[in-house]
């Protein structure tokens, strides 16, 4: 399992890019037996409105690109999962995580 701090993440939903605003994001990259997984965690988001929308949405699926702390640029599509209680989400990884 490897974890990248991000630097800048933006998702693309119904066609609008939004450049996230947080306090902390994870990007962890889990390995096992060949096969790759991938998911972001991100806290201290303050766009509670984003929040509550995804929450209310049945249509979670988003397109994003970030770039880790250290300089990585990637991009992937996955699906936004809003706790708004706590202003942070996660996005579980759908396919490729180009970049990686």
């Amino acid at each position: 399992m490897e974890t990248y701090s991000l630097a800048e993440l933006s998702i693309i939903y119904n066609n609008v890019i939004t450049k996230l605003i947080y306090r902390s994001a994870h990007l962890v990259v889990v390995t096992d037996a060949g096969y790759k997984l991938w998911y972001i965690e991100i806290d201290g988001m303050t766009q509670t409105a984003l929040l509550h929308m995804f929450h209310e949405s049945e249509d979670i699926g988003i397109s994003l690109s970030g770039i880790t702390v250290g300089g990585k640029p990637f991009q992937a599509g996955g699906y936004f999962h809003p706790n708004a209680q706590h202003h942070a989400a996660a996005i579980r990884g759908d396919g490729e995580l180009n970049g990686f």
